[in-house]
């Protein structure tokens, strides 16, 4: 029997439950569009239009993470990325003039 350490696992992992394109924008305004302020992994598994693999979802999630789009917190998922321009123009409008936010 061949052990793989830890990394190779989860590396292979991924590969096996790599999501689509379309399934990662399917999570992703699921995400940003619920109700609540923040969401459980089980609660967001039921109000996904589709279902998808437990270990699919995980490896969005991280994504989603890693992109800063989401916080994932002890008490559940928060939509945290917020794409307004007029947030946009405030934050250079502030560092132009030299004032902190």
């Amino acid at each position: 029997m061949i052990h793989m350490n830890n990394k190779k696992t989860k590396e292979i992992v991924k590969e096996k439950y790599s999501p689509t394109l379309k399934t990662i924008k399917m999570v992703e305004k699921s995400l940003k569009e619920m109700p609540d302020s923040m969401i459980k992994i089980s609660e967001l598994k039921r109000i996904l239009p589709k279902q998808i693999n437990h270990n699919t979802l995980k490896n969005i999630l991280e994504y989603l993470q890693e992109s800063n789009k989401i916080f994932i917190g002890v008490k559940g998922i928060v939509w945290i990325h917020n794409d307004s321009p007029k947030l946009r123009k405030a934050i250079l409008d502030a560092e132009r003039d030299g004032r902190v936010l």
